[in-house]
């Protein structure tokens, strides 16, 4: 295939596969969301993807909407958690890759990796398709799995990821053209994580309850009340007893700390 490729691109892992991928191919431009309002002051925030773009200095391309006359002149787009729809009309001008953090029919959707840990899953990975209308469901061309361990938290596996990511699209960029096989299995979906999905319910198996704070880690965490106080938390084990213990949490409008530390604080 042409050496040229763009890369449409928004979240963080989009950002990390997108600088890993701008040191050894050459990258023609970026497909990204436009600003978005964000934080307290709802002001227009650049998404992470437009900030490597621009700190490698590549062209950024910003549509509200995706049609025909984008300006894309590489044949290839890498799409890797970029969050729009592609129509069909723009599918057909162009060989569309994506890069899924997951295995394949196994959790295709918006959070493969949240919902892989969440279900306790052992073992997780990266596919490359070929990008179709249906979610998530275009024909294989490069598919690698690696091992989940038991304190890997989703930073830990999206980095992995975007390690296996860029060596995958190596060898499926690098073939005169890729060879597709049809997805085999029974389907499983990934939904998009919600604000309930955060709520922790302290009666659930300690287990259950560590593998979504490690699902939800270190990027939005998880929520509940221990002690009277409202707080999230980033990391928690099962103790030797069987039961759930937070390791580090941070109360609301204070900062991350040790949870022993808090409890500490909460003493007269």
């Amino acid at each position: 295939m042409s050496g040229r490729i763009a890369v449409a691109a928004t979240a963080p892992f989009g950002a990390d596969v997108l600088e890993r991928l701008a040191s050894r191919h050459d990258i023609e431009s970026v497909l990204t969301r436009p600003d978005a309002p964000a934080g307290r002051g709802r002001a227009p925030a650049r998404s992470p993807a437009k900030v490597a773009a621009e700190r490698l200095g590549l062209p950024v391309l910003e549509p509200e909407r995706l049609a025909s006359g984008l300006g894309l002149d590489a044949p290839v787009v890498v799409a890797v958690a970029y969050g729009l729809i592609v129509p069909e009309p723009l599918l057909s001008e162009h060989l569309w890759l994506n890069v899924h953090p997951s295995l394949l029919p196994r959790w295709r959707g918006a959070a493969p990796v949240e919902r892989a840990l969440m279900a306790g899953d052992t073992e997780t990975g990266v596919t490359i398709i070929e990008l179709v209308k249906e979610l998530d469901a275009g024909p294989i061309a490069a598919q690698e799995a690696f091992a989940v361990g038991p304190d890997d938290d989703a930073g830990d596996i999206y980095r992995r990821a975007a390690d296996v990511a860029v060596a995958l699209l190596d060898d499926v960029l690098s073939a005169p053209a890729p060879s597709f096989h049809e997805q085999v299995g029974e389907p499983s979906y990934a939904a998009k994580i919600t604000a309930a999905d955060r709520r922790l319910d302290l009666d659930r198996p300690a287990r259950e309850l560590v593998n979504r704070v490690r699902a939800l880690s270190p990027h939005i965490g998880a929520r509940a009340e221990l002690h009277g106080r409202g707080v999230t938390i980033w990391r928690a084990r099962v103790a030797a007893g069987g039961s759930f213990e937070p390791v580090e949490v941070q109360p609301d409008g204070g900062r991350r700390m040790a949870y022993d530390a808090w409890l500490r604080g909460l003493r007269p």
